[in-house]
């Protein structure tokens, strides 16, 4: 007999697991990477997160040159201030211990609703897609009017959502309203679980976002205690697609989003039930990302409770080269996309939803198994 209040189910992380060979191989040029989102389509599945340091006007135009899709954050500094440039600089250049502090003074600029129009032009202007992100609490406020700007997709995102919530309000985000009033494909997120993600998609939304805390600039775990690691999440959200497209025969695509650092979190992710993966600190590392080589968390700024850290990421290279390579490194770091394309042909799988049959195995050994000599080297850096 159990003397313990609560049983723990075991959950596991992208160090965790491998995948295992397939029986049938493909050369990775015969491979399929592209996914759908409602009607857009996105020539490779990755999403770069809306987080300040990450997208601006010109990296979201970029991100949809290389295929993908960038999300701006409406909440943030691009639509707080006219000419945000300088506030980067003086970002990158505060001292480590005044950082949360300066951030913190910076988004207590209210947001401008005439920069929400601005910034959906400008990206459309350059040819991209205008993809936009908001908080719960203002998304009846700042949505329509990206709409009419002429934003393609909308982001409703906090650090954890669900279709029901208690508040003070008179009337809250209810998302079925929300859904069949916005003209655009509306992704909703953040969560772990089946349940919750099974009601989101019975509310109508487009896409579901898994992960809570994950992200390198994000301390939700360490301040909240509150997260699932990203495999087991994205297994448990995926089960739930699938449980609502039997249903229905609706699909409705799964994001892992946050704690993604190198192609093989990448694989692991789709080889979990990801359809598509949102990735912030790898893509701020590249020259065309606003943050000068630093990223943090979009609840870093909290007036009262910062979950989240200003980390020093450095620049790596070009946006084209972190997606598609060619790679000098051996880490896994670069060349994204690359390393998708070759995993799927190792396991036989000619498109994403192939992948998601790949099979996962516990291996929490696998990047140190017969490498003595590697972890030589990084003990001697």
């Amino acid at each position: 007999m159990s003397r313990t209040l609560k049983e723990l189910k075991r959950s596991y992380g992208f160090e965790d697991v491998a995948i295992a060979p397939g029986g049938l191989t493909l050369n990775p040029e015969m491979v399929d990477v592209s996914m759908r989102i409602d009607g857009m389509s996105l020539r490779i599945p990755v999403i770069a997160s809306a987080m300040d340091a990450v997208v601006d006007s010109a990296f979201a135009i970029a991100m949809s040159r290389a295929g993908g899709l960038a999300v701006m954050n409406l909440d943030g500094i691009q639509t707080r201030y006219d000419d945000p440039r300088p506030l980067f600089i003086e970002i990158a250049e505060a001292p480590r211990d005044a950082a949360t502090e300066l951030l913190q003074k910076i988004y207590s600029q209210p947001v401008k609703e005439n920069l929400i129009g601005k910034r959906v032009e400008e990206i459309k202007r350059g040819g991209g897609t205008a993809a936009v992100s908001c908080i719960p609490a203002n998304t009846k406020k700042f949505a329509p009017a990206a709409v009419e700007a002429g934003a393609d997709l909308l982001v409703v995102q906090s650090t954890v959502t669900t279709a029901r919530h208690a508040s003070k309000s008179v009337k809250g985000l209810i998302f079925h309203e929300l859904v069949s009033q916005i003209k655009v494909p509306v992704l909703v997120g953040n969560t772990v679980n089946y349940d919750v993600t099974l009601e989101l998609m019975e509310e109508g939304v487009h896409g579901v976002l898994v992960g809570v805390g994950p992200g390198a600039a994000c301390t939700s775990r360490e301040v909240l205690g509150v997260g699932v690691p990203q495999v087991s999440a994205t297994l448990e959200c995926a089960a739930a697609r699938e449980e609502y497209f039997k249903t229905t025969g609706r699909y409705v695509p799964i994001i892992t989003d946050g704690g993604i650092r190198t192609g093989g979190d990448v694989c692991k992710s789709f080889a979990s039930g990801a359809d598509a993966v949102m990735i912030g600190t790898p893509l701020a590392q590249a020259t065309e990302a606003p943050g000068r080589g630093f990223n943090w968390g979009m609840a870093t700024p909290h007036a009262s409770l910062p979950r989240g850290t200003r980390i020093q990421v450095g620049t790596r290279g070009s946006l084209e080269k972190i997606l598609f390579g060619p790679s000098h490194r051996t880490d896994g770091t670069e060349n994204l996309v690359g390393a998708l394309q070759i995993s799927m042909g190792m396991v036989g799988a000619k498109d994403i939803r192939e992948m998601h049959r790949a099979e996962l195995i516990y291996a929490p050994a696998i990047k140190t198994e017969g490498k003595i000599f590697q972890m030589q080297g990084l003990g001697s850096k």
